[in-house]
């Protein structure tokens, strides 16, 4: 028995070794690694990145426009140079006390992690929007879409133009965003889901979703049908639900019914960086909604897109799209 245990005990301390070995190997590669910095810009507010991505597949200056919040400093100036460069309106409220937010994005193996400093991105105000020259991107426009992080910022401002859409037979988009916002914000979240005519979100979003409604369910065709039959506001006729699952079908619930749609399978060796990959998509479903065509149309686009974009380091477009 003593030696057995002895044995047992040798084995344990060789394992320990060649564990505290690989630790501190990691450590020595880790300070010694170089890290690659880019800063790229955004705001939280009407992501422009869907914004752009609409813009880029629609090859259309002014198509598309986006208010939200920057400060006064060379990252804000960077945000107005960057949106006029897109072919994108931009119309900022500048906070003169916070800085515009950013957001460090770490790429490893073409995933990433996000460390964002939201700063004057949680500053934005109704006021901005009522003024004349702002309410009129609102009353030009025939589609609307707001991120769901907003909630966190002016719920005012997204009830307002809301309202507005369905009282005025407009198209109102709204996406899930991320799992805190469907957790943490449900009361927010729940005042504007009735005048949402289309609804995205990706499989984690909506699992957390399901969870906090206690709908029992993380089959995610059951979860879009469930969206897409939530009470509507007055002058609303129907909900559809667009779910994303990474390399899996995209799920789409609509009058009853759930279909799914196969994305574009791209070899892992070609894969750069997943970050804005939902907004890309979101982007270039949008692109096509606009021009009326159906569904599977849209959903084509918004995987192209999405498809485009992790092939590329950072939210970037090539000159122009190849999409027929």
């Amino acid at each position: 028995m003593r030696t057995t245990k002895t044995v047992q005990q040798q084995q344990q301390q060789q394992q320990q070794q060649q564990q505290q070995q690989q630790q501190q190997s990691l450590l020595s590669q880790a300070r010694w690694g170089r890290l690659e910095m880019k800063p790229r810009m955004k705001t939280s507010e009407l992501n422009p990145k869907e914004n752009r991505g609409n813009k880029w597949m629609l090859q259309t200056p002014g198509a598309t426009s986006y208010m939200g919040c920057i400060g006064k400093d060379k990252f804000g100036e960077e945000m107005k140079k960057n949106a006029q460069a897109a072919g994108v309106t931009a119309h900022y409220y500048e906070d003169e006390t916070a800085p515009t937010g950013t957001c460090a994005v770490c790429v490893v193996g073409g995933e990433r992690s996000l460390i964002a400093n939201l700063s004057a991105a949680n500053c934005y105000k109704s006021e901005h929007l009522k003024r004349p020259e702002n309410w009129a991107l609102v009353e030009k426009a025939k589609y609307i879409y707001i991120a769901g992080f907003f909630l966190t910022v002016s719920p005012d401002s997204i009830q307002l133009v809301a309202e507005h859409a369905a009282a005025n037979n407009k198209v109102f988009l709204m996406n899930l965003s991320a799992p805190f916002i469907c957790e943490f914000f449900r009361d927010a979240q729940e005042k504007v889901l009735p005048y949402a005519d289309y609804i995205f979100g990706n499989e984690t979003e909506a699992k957390i979703f399901a969870k906090v409604r206690g709908w029992e369910t993380e089959n995610i065709e059951e979860i879009a049908l469930k969206i897409s039959q939530l009470p509507l506001a007055s002058g609303k006729q129907k909900r559809i639900a667009v779910i994303t699952q990474g390399a899996d079908p995209v799920v789409v619930a609509e009058d009853g019914k759930v279909k799914t749609f196969p994305v574009i399978l791209l070899p892992k060796e070609k894969l750069v960086d997943t970050n804005g990959a939902g907004d890309a998509f979101v982007g270039g479903f949008l692109s096509q909604l606009v021009l009326g065509k159906g569904i599977e149309d849209c959903v084509r686009a918004g995987c192209y897109a999405a498809n485009v974009i992790i092939q590329r380091p950072g939210c970037t477009y090539p000159e122009k799209p190849d999409f027929n």
